[in-house]
């Protein structure tokens, strides 16, 4: 009996270590043409209609407004539309008074998705309009943004992704976490596709989809519009652009059950996404060997391999007890006790830095996310279990305060 449960272990055990292969080894193209632009530069030339979707935002998006109005880019190529929905504040009056163009919602919304769907098809008449950008309404804009998004468009790209930066990333632990995920992210996903030729992934804010891209709608009908629509691209054979030199600072949630919520939100969208696509990207991927649609399926199986990597955790534990000796590698470190957490946490800790000095961001601004950055993620396993059981299935308002900071303060 214990021989077929070792089978089983390490039959579950190569299929978590091949997904953790997959993502190292791909992640390494990162390094590639190092701090190299990926887009040429090129003269103003396509006009943008700036979207920014706000529940209850009257505190932070005039900020975002200014931000805007700072753009180095004519500014008769791009015009700024806010779209409140479901407020019980002066979103509204606040965003008209900075200078937006407000387009009222005419539709149910109750997620993200809803707004910018009825606001694609609100703007469809628009014949100058070339590109949509969304923005969340806590985001500050580097004031470059649109000139390195020109650039992009000038060269082809009809879907892309901006770098997300963090506003308030010295907060503490939690903001710092957030920012390194996703700093880890843009370097390790998102600019590696690049260098191999794949596609991005949209995560949440400052990206642009040329206007063509959404003539017939934008149907999404998970909690995760963004990563749903990355899906969509990979199996049309869209692919997704990462514009590094194109920047907005986002503000995190400073408080763990804001945070809990949020992730929650995420892992159930993305549990949804698998069961939507996960087999169509799969049969898409083996038909046309398109790169994209493979990662989009590994990127949606996430929440299972934590799950799965976290059960064999649980499975070691248990043969070391019973004294089941196994004869690989990684079941030797685990057997090591302390050792294995130790050289873990290590790793965990170079490649913060790495990443840190990488954007050239000092590293006692977020030490405490760089120090506990391992805890945030392993609050992801108890997240992704309960979703497994459970999913969430509403959107719930995260609130954003931090208006004291401005763009001229994160450019210094």
């Amino acid at each position: 009996m214990s021989e077929v449960i070792v089978v089983i272990y390490y039959f579950l055990f190569i299929l978590a270590f091949l997904y953790g292969t997959y993502f190292g080894i791909t992640g390494l193209f990162g390094f590639k043409n190092y701090h190299k632009s990926m887009f040429g530069r090129h003269k103003p030339k396509h006009k943008f209609g700036i979207i920014i979707a706000g529940r209850n935002e009257e505190k932070v998006i005039p900020a975002l407004i200014q931000s805007l109005q700072k753009q180095r880019y004519p500014e008769d190529l791009y015009e700024i539309f806010v779209v409140p929905n479901n407020c019980t504040d002066n979103t509204e009056g606040v965003a008209r008074e900075a200078g937006a163009t407000i387009i009222k919602c005419k539709v149910p919304v109750k997620v993200k998705a809803d707004a910018l769907a009825y606001t694609f098809e609100y703007l469809k008449p628009r014949k100058d309009l070339d590109a949509y950008i969304i923005f969340d309404a806590d985001n500050l804009v580097h004031p470059e943004f649109l000139a390195r998004m020109n650039d992009a468009l000038c060269e082809g790209a009809e879907v892309a992704q901006c770098f997300r930066d963090a506003k308030n990333m010295s907060d503490n632990w939690l903001t710092g976490s957030y920012t390194l995920f996703y700093f880890i992210q843009n370097f390790f996903f998102n600019r590696a596709r690049m260098n191999f030729s794949g596609s991005a992934a949209i995560n949440g804010t400052g990206f642009m989809i040329k206007k063509d891209i959404v003539k017939d709608g934008f149907k999404t009908y998970t909690l995760t519009e963004d990563s749903e629509f990355t899906g969509q691209c990979a199996l049309k054979g869209i692919r997704v652009s990462f514009v590094e030199e194109a920047i907005t600072f986002d503000e995190h949630p400073q408080n763990f059950w804001a945070s809990w919520k949020q992730r929650k939100r995420w892992t159930s969208g993305t549990l949804s996404c698998l069961k939507i696509y996960g087999r169509r990207l799969l049969k898409n991927f083996f038909k046309t060997g398109n790169i994209a649609c493979f990662d989009m399926f590994m990127m949606y199986s996430a929440p299972v391999a934590v799950v799965l990597s976290f059960f064999l955790s649980v499975v070691l534990f248990v043969f070391h007890i019973f004294g089941i000796e196994l004869s690989d590698f990684f079941s030797y470190l685990y057997a090591s006790g302390l050792l294995f957490f130790i050289i873990f946490y290590i790793s965990n800790v170079a490649v913060n830095i790495f990443v840190v000095k990488y954007n050239k961001k000092s590293v006692s601004s977020i030490l405490s996310g760089i120090i506990f950055f391992s805890l945030f993620l392993a609050t992801w396993i108890p997240i992704n279990i309960i979703c497994m059981i459970k999913k969430t299935d509403s959107w719930e308002e995260i609130k954003h305060d931090r208006s004291d900071v401005k763009i001229d303060e994160l450019l210094k």
